[in-house]
């Protein structure tokens, strides 16, 4: 995966975390942790993404799988692309 392809699906990861509505104190909790994660990353481009943000990514499509699609669908692609890269 390149940098490129990184950034795009953070950003795209990003802006969908910004869009979900009526979560649960533990679901606002997990999504607090994965944007403080994203923002961190996409400001220190060319670091990669750690297994902080994968844990928390899983976490987060386990608890909002049935509630919210589109959510875990960018969820969803965004560990794909980590696995892939081997992180």
């Amino acid at each position: 995966m390149t940098e490129q392809n990184l950034q795009t699906l953070l950003e795209k990861l990003h802006e969908e975390l910004q869009h979900v509505e009526s979560v649960d104190e533990t679901g606002r909790d997990l999504l607090r942790g994965i944007d403080v994660e994203i923002r961190g990353l996409l400001d220190r481009s060319g670091e990669s993404a750690g297994t902080s943000l994968t844990k928390s990514l899983q976490s987060a499509l386990d608890h909002f799988e049935i509630t919210h699609p589109k959510l875990t669908m960018a969820i969803s692609e965004m560990l794909n692309a980590l696995n892939n890269a081997g992180i």
